[in-house]
Formats: structure tokens, sequence, C-alpha cells
């Protein structure tokens, strides 16, 4: 029993609880993510990273650029490919969790993909440890075209695309 108080206040320390988020108009974002794979003998790795740079343009919605690039090595093969887009996203609440949805459009390129436009929705999820400091997770939906008479066409053959990572606003 004697022990009890000192976990609580163990957790207390580990587990912000009631962080105001509350970016404002103007403050800037930047949010650093990645993410990478390889087969069991780590003959065959890919990665990626990515970047955003954006600014609120009210308290809850957010415009900026993210800009991607990834690498593979696959055994005698290796390539690289890039991606650039701008985004807006609308982010609700005002707490420690903060669901966002937006949407993306930019450009693909590199070794070995057809080189093209991409456009799509995104959603994602911040969660504020201090209140300029986050953890983010999103996933985004690319659906590829050359000119507007595509996107109809390959809603359906779009591709998703996950990320993880930490951010700030300053």
């Amino acid at each position: 029993m004697k022990f009890k108080p000192l976990i609580v206040s163990a957790c207390l320390v580990f587990v912000p609880l009631g962080v105001t988020a509350a970016p404002s108009t103007g403050d800037k974002l930047f949010t650093l993510a990645g993410s990478g794979s390889s087969d069991k003998d780590l003959d065959n790795n890919q990665f990626n990273v990515s970047f955003d740079v954006g600014q609120y343009m009210t308290d809850q919605t957010a415009v900026g650029i993210r800009q991607s690039a990834g690498a593979a090595d696959l055994g005698d093969d290796s390539s690289w490919t890039g991606a650039t887009r701008v985004f807006a996203d609308y982010h609700f609440g005002r707490a420690d969790m903060q669901p966002f949805l937006g949407a993306n459009i930019g450009g693909i390129y590199g070794d070995g993909v057809d080189e093209t436009f991409f456009a799509g929705p995104e959603f994602g999820l911040k969660y504020y440890m201090k209140r300029e400091t986050y953890l983010s997770v999103q996933a985004e939906y690319q659906v590829f075209f050359d000119n507007s008479n595509d996107v109809e066409n390959n809603y359906d053959n779009g591709a998703f695309v996950y990320s993880a990572g930490l951010g700030i606003n300053f």
C-alpha cells in the first residue's frame, strides 16, 4: 500500500493528462515522419522519410507542403522515389487528442515509377505531449492521373500511404 502513490505519480509523469493543445492562427508546424522494411535476412531493404511544413490559417485549419523521399535496395536492384504535394487539414477540437481530415494534391517521380500527378483525401490523429509537441499518425489515399479525365477512371486503382512521426508548432 505504501507504493501505490509512487506508482500513480510515475504514471502522471509519463502520461500527460489534460494538455491544452491550442495552435493559433499564424502558428507554423513541422512534422518529421518515417518508415522502413527489410526481409528476414536484411537483403531487401526499403525506407521512406517525409516532412511537412505548414501554417495554421485559422485555429483549426492548417495548409502546407509535404515532401517524401524513399529508397529501395532489393538485391541487385536499387531505386529512389519522391513525392511533393500541398495539403490542407481541418483539426477537430483543441484537446490533447486532435483528429484531422484533409486533402492533398501533388506529383510522384523517381526510378521505376510512372511520373504522374495524384490527389486524394487524408486523415489522421495528433497526440499533443506538450502544447507545442505532438505525435502524428496519418493515412492518405492517392488517386493517380495525367489529366482530369483520368481521375474518375483511376479512383479504384489508388494507393494508401501511411506515416507516423513527431511534430512541433512554433
